[in-house]
């Protein structure tokens, strides 16, 4: 989908319009002063996913940097082993 391009004057006028168009397209809409860009609105649904993506995105390359530069990193097993131990230990816990 190309990008949603408005002038600034549009959203003065027409909110309601202009949210609603970041709402149903799920798209940030670009806005325009003097024929440059100059803000970019976007519905807080597709903030809050694009947010969530740049966060997982940081994490897997502070991830992929840590494991080029040689840090000891865990197998599938022990993984597995770990993640059983912290549940028991939160059973047993919980239990008490």
């Amino acid at each position: 989908m190309p990008p949603i391009i408005k002038p600034s004057s549009e959203l003065r006028k027409n909110y309601n319009r202009v949210a609603e168009v970041c709402r149903v397209y799920k798209s940030p809409v670009f806005l325009t002063r003097n024929g440059e860009g100059d803000t970019v609105l976007m519905d807080i649904e597709t903030y809050s996913r694009r947010e969530e993506d740049l966060a997982t995105a940081e994490r897997l390359l502070a991830a992929e940097r840590a494991r080029l530069a040689g840090t000891q990193g865990y197998t599938v097993e022990e993984f597995r082993n770990n993640m059983q131990r912290a549940i028991n230990k939160g059973v047993n816990e919980r239990g008490k």
